[in-house]
C-alpha cells in the first residue's frame, strides 16, 4: 500500500519538486484565506468576494494559451523557474500594499490578484508539463499527479488553519508577508534539480496561431479529452464556485470570526486530502473514467447535505465528505488529459484545460455571488450540489455509452477478422 502510494518518490527531481511546492503552496493557502477575510470584512459584499475571485482566476484563463504555447516553444524548467520569482515580487508587493495602502486596501489586493492571475497563467501550463518529465517511469505518473494534488490540499488544509490564527493574533499584513518568504523554498528546491536538455517541440519558424490551432483540433480528434474538458467547464462553472461563499457561512450562518472560516476551509483541505491519497493509492490500470463519476455524485450529495445544516459540527462532517469526492474533479481530469495527450501537444492542450477551468471558475462565482444576494448562500449551495449529481449521472451515463460502443467495435472488428481469414485455393 505505502508503496503504491509513494511511488514515484523513487524520482529525485519529484521529491525535490514535492517539498519545494509543499512550503509554497502553504504560504499560497494562508494569502488566499486572507485575501477572502479581508475583502468581506472590509465591504461586507459577497459580490466583491465573486470579483477578488474572478480577478485571479479570468487573467489565468485569459494568459494560460499563451503560456502553453510558450510551455511547447520554450525551456519549461527555466519558465517555471522565472514565474515563481516573479509570484515572490508579487507576494511582497502586496504584503506592502496592505501595510501603506489602508484606504484602498481592497482595490490594491484586487489590482495584485490580478497580477499574479497573469503570473500564474504561464506557470500552470509549464509546471503540469514539467511534472511528467520529473517522472522517469510513465506509469508512475498518475500517482504523482495524485501526490501533487494530496500535496495541494494538505497544505489547503494546514493553510487555512494558520491563517485564521495568523489573521486574529498577528494581523494580515502578517500572512501575507509569510506567503512572500515560501516562494523561497520552491525557488531553491528549482535550483537543486538535475534535468536534461529540455528540447521545445515546436521552433520559432511555426506561427503562433496556427500552434493554437492544431491544439484545438487534437483536442477535438481525441474523444477521452474532449469529454473530459466539457466535464471540467460544466463543474467550474455550476459547482466548484460554492467556495466563494464559505467566508459567508463562516460570519452569517454559523456567527463565526475569521477562525471559524480557517476551520471550514481547513476540513474542505482535510477531505480533499483523503481524496488525494485515495486517488494515489489506485492500482494501474483503474478504470479513472468511472471513479470519476462516482466521485463526482459524492460531492454533490456532500454539497446538498452541507448547504441545508444549521449545526456546524455536522456542516464539518458534510463538507468534507463533498471535499473527497471534489478532489477527483481536478486531478482525475489532469491525470486522464496527461496519459492521453503526446508530449508534442502536451502544453497547449493543458493549458486550454486550465483556460477553460480557470476561466468558467471566476464567471460561475461572480454568477454565485449575484445569486446567493437574492435567494442566500444555503440555497446556492444547494443548487451547486443538484448540478454537482446532474452532472455525475450525464456523465456516468456517456461512459456507459462510450463502453458499449467500443464494444460492439470490438465485435465489429472481430466479425471482419474472421471473415477476411479464408485459405486461398492452390493454383
Amino acid at each position: 500500500m505505502a508503496l503504491t502510494t509513494f511511488q514515484s518518490f523513487k524520482s529525485r527531481n519529484f521529491r525535490l519538486f514535492f517539498m519545494g511546492q509543499s512550503v509554497s503552496l502553504l504560504g499560497t493557502w494562508m494569502q488566499k484565506t486572507a485575501v477572502s477575510w479581508v475583502i468581506y470584512s472590509l465591504t461586507q459584499s459577497k459580490f466583491m468576494l465573486g470579483v477578488s475571485v474572478f480577478a485571479t482566476l479570468f487573467p489565468t484563463a485569459m494568459f494560460s494559451i499563451l503560456g502553453g504555447i510558450t510551455a511547447d516553444r520554450y525551456n519549461r524548467y527555466r519558465i517555471l523557474l522565472i514565474t515563481q520569482i516573479l509570484s515572490l515580487v508579487q507576494a511582497i508587493l502586496l504584503t506592502l500594499a496592505v501595510i501603506f495602502f489602508e484606504e484602498d486596501t481592497v482595490w490594491a489586493i484586487i489590482g495584485l490578484s490580478a497580477i499574479l492571475g497573469i503570473i500564474n497563467g504561464f506557470d500552470v501550463p509549464a509546471r503540469q508539463s514539467l511534472v511528467r518529465e520529473l517522472v522517469p517511469n510513465k506509469t508512475d505518473l498518475p500517482n504523482a499527479l495524485a501526490l501533487n494534488s494530496s500535496m495541494v490540499n494538505l497544505s489547503k488544509l494546514l493553510g487555512p488553519a494558520l491563517a485564521g490564527f495568523i489573521l486574529e493574533t498577528f494581523g494580515d499584513q502578517v500572512c501575507f508577508g509569510l506567503n512572500a518568504v515560501s516562494f523561497l523554498a520552491v525557488i531553491i528546491s528549482l535550483l537543486q534539480m538535475r534535468l536534461p536538455k529540455d528540447n521545445p517541440v515546436l521552433t520559432e519558424e511555426t506561427n503562433r496561431l496556427d500552434d493554437l490551432k492544431n491544439g484545438f483540433k487534437y483536442i477535438k480528434r481525441n474523444s477521452v479529452i474532449y469529454s473530459v474538458i466539457v466535464y471540467v467547464a460544466l463543474m467550474s462553472f455550476f459547482v466548484l464556485p460554492f467556495t466563494t461563499l464559505t467566508p459567508v457561512f463562516a460570519k452569517d450562518i454559523f456567527r463565526g470570526n475569521a477562525t471559524t472560516l480557517g476551520i471550514i476551509d481547513g476540513v474542505i483541505g482535510l477531505g480533499a486530502f483523503v481524496g488525494a491519497l485515495f486517488l494515489a493509492s489506485l492500482k494501474k490500470g483503474t478504470n479513472l473514467s468511472r471513479i470519476l463519476a462516482i466521485n463526482t455524485l459524492i460531492f454533490g450529495v456532500g454539497l446538498v447535505l452541507f448547504s441545508q445544516t444549521p449545526q456546524f459540527g455536522l456542516a464539518l462532517v458534510f463538507i468534507t465528505i463533498a471535499a473527497f469526492g471534489m478532489m477527483s474533479v481536478r486531478t482525475l481530469s489532469n491525470t486522464i488529459i496527461q496519459l492521453q495527450v503526446t508530449n508534442q501537444y502536451r502544453g497547449r492542450v493543458i493549458s486550454i484545460y486550465i483556460m477553460v477551468l480557470t476561466a468558467m471558475m471566476p464567471l460561475g462565482s461572480l454568477l454565485t455571488g449575484a445569486i446567493s444576494h437574492y435567494i442566500g448562500v444555503q440555497n446556492t449551495v444547494l443548487i451547486h450540489g443538484c448540478i454537482g449529481i446532474l452532472v455525475a449521472l450525464i456523465f456516468g451515463k456517456y461512459l456507459k455509452k462510450q463502453k458499449l460502443k467500443a464494444k460492439n467495435k470490438a465485435k465489429e472488428l472481430a466479425l471482419v477478422e474472421s471473415t477476411t481469414d479464408v485459405v486461398l485455393p492452390r493454383l
